[in-house]
């Protein structure tokens, strides 16, 4: 380990750097709500001095986002109400994990055509994180997808709910970038994986 000259901490490089599995003991845990897609409890964790703090723990099924770039290097986004926050968000398509054994790429195929009546040819896996760590397990991927084509009139999905308004729009990549940048565009899985394309063509 080398100290940085001027500033507190360590010189890093390469690839020497990144995100290591550590579990501190825990002394005592309450579930205090439980569904079928969100679960939080209350764990309370020894660290190593051995005091005890209360941590909550919002435990989500997982989650993906989808790329999908046509052949004029638009992207395709979704428009939709979000409660939480009281405001319509454009996005990537995407969703949960919530169907038992099925695959990440199988999810993210299923939310592409659900959500946009589109399929894709080609999936390439660009990103992989974690949503909120403070507090939640919540892990994201973010799949490209390309070699795009329309799911026939007579196969595609009744939307419901808040996917019932839901609106498709295709935006010249470059713009995405921007509206990320300038704050028009706010989903955190949406900007993470419309930054990760970005940086991935300049590399």
């Amino acid at each position: 380990m080398t100290e940085h000259p001027r500033l507190p901490g360590e010189l890093a490089g390469g690839n020497s750097l990144g995100d290591s599995d550590q579990s501190w003991p825990v002394s005592s845990s309450e579930v205090k709500y439980e569904s079928p897609y969100v679960s939080l409890r209350v764990d309370t964790i020894v660290d190593p001095a051995g005091g005890e703090h209360p941590r909550a723990v919002v435990q989500p099924n997982g989650a993906i986002g989808v790329l999908a770039i046509d052949e004029n290097d638009r992207i395709l986004l979704v428009e939709q109400y979000r409660h939480p926050v009281g405001r319509r968000l454009f996005e990537l398509p995407a969703g949960t994990l919530d169907v038992p054994g099925e695959s990440s790429l199988d999810a993210a195929a299923r939310e592409l055509a659900e959500e946009a009546d589109v399929v894709a040819g080609q999936w390439d896996s660009i990103l992989h994180l974690l949503a909120t760590p403070g507090y939640s397990t919540e892990a994201w991927e973010v799949f490209q997808a390309t070699d795009l084509s329309a799911v026939p009139h007579a196969d595609r999905t009744q939307r419901e709910a808040e996917e019932a308004d839901m609106a498709q729009w295709w935006l010249p990549f470059e713009d995405a970038v921007d509206a990320v940048l300038s704050g028009r565009i706010t989903d955190s899985l949406t900007v993470a994986g419309i930054l990760a394309a970005q940086v991935l063509r300049t590399r």
